[in-house]
């Protein structure tokens, strides 16, 4: 069966809630609802930089891929923050995380962005054997401070 990646709307919160939950479970972590909710809502705001789409197999999302557009101080065109990305565990390998991939690349180039970059952990090496075919691995090693 062909495999449709679409935008969201306001009719896939059901279908795109159990694969965002298999996400955080993948990465071992648990964000609050109300963030969740917060988040679905900016997904439909066309005011907001962000943007979500979901992989459909005919009536069943098995995938999502989320994105950040932001400014940047090194190219007058904006980048392209692939934030999340996540297939269902019985569908992985098969090519529909390179479509989430492409599906935001085509939207990044669209919106007049100069690059789309992404983070994944040390640990996803599954991931990154796609990541490494498709993109460029930028050398840079990410610090945080959480401050909340």
């Amino acid at each position: 069966m062909s495999i449709e990646i679409r935008p969201v709307v306001a009719a896939d919160y059901q279908a795109w809630l159990p694969l965002w939950q298999g996400y955080q479970r993948f990465y071992m972590t648990e964000i609050p609802a109300e963030t969740s909710a917060v988040t679905w809502q900016r997904f439909l705001d066309p005011a907001e930089p962000m943007g979500a789409a979901l992989a459909w197999q005919g009536d069943q999302a098995i995938g999502l891929v989320h994105w950040v557009i932001h400014r940047s101080t090194w190219t007058t065109g904006d980048y392209c923050y692939l934030q999340d990305l996540f297939v269902a565990k019985g569908e992985r390998s098969g090519g529909i995380g390179r479509k989430l991939i492409q599906h935001v690349y085509d939207h990044a180039r669209a919106a007049g962005c100069s690059r789309v970059h992404w983070l994944t952990h040390e640990s996803n090496s599954q991931a990154m054997l796609l990541y490494e075919r498709i993109g460029e691995r930028s050398g840079f090693v990410q610090y945080r401070k959480l401050l909340q």
